[in-house]
């Protein structure tokens, strides 16, 4: 038998382990799930801030906070750094957030975990992707590795895990 030719009753090479991609559906799906958390911590930071309005006593009677006013805008900036801290440290615990369970993604590095730096960039090229109406997200379907601006920007990807 030749040396150079495998048997025929070796087993197979494994196939390379590859992760299937995160298609663009399923990232909606996860974004709608991770609404509802984030709405709640919303609802309670407007419940804080309208709190300290009525007690602090700059408004006449049953008068919420005015839009535009200097507290609506700290409400709205209050409101983006909560929902990146909630994005940031799920990623940064375990890869995923609430939403990203049921669906089974998870956030990778090409590095292994990705660093502060990156989840920061990552939620804020996601956010520019959002206000432009989702054109980041889109944009996974022209891309040849199917990633989405703000994967391309922080050096990290979503993958489908595997069902166990």
């Amino acid at each position: 038998m030749d040396p150079a030719r495998p048997s025929p009753t070796a087993a197979p090479a494994p196939a390379p382990t590859t992760r299937p991609r995160a298609l663009v559906g399923w990232r909606m799906l996860a974004l709608f799930y991770d609404l509802w958390p984030v709405a709640a911590l919303w609802m309670l930071l407007g419940l804080l801030f309208n709190l300290g309005y009525t007690f602090l006593g700059h408004h006449a009677q049953r008068e919420n906070i005015p839009p535009g006013s200097l507290p609506s805008v700290l409400l709205f900036l209050s409101c983006m750094l909560v929902t990146g801290l909630y994005a940031t440290l799920s990623w940064r615990r375990g890869g995923q957030t609430l939403g990203m369970r049921p669906w089974r993604l998870k956030l990778v590095a090409a590095s292994g975990n990705p660093g502060w730096t990156a989840l920061w960039l990552r939620y804020a090229v996601g956010l520019l992707s959002l206000l432009a109406c989702g054109l980041g997200f889109w944009w996974a379907w022209l891309d040849r590795d199917g990633r989405t601006w703000h994967d391309r920007a922080s050096g990290t990807r979503l993958v489908r895990v595997p069902k166990p």
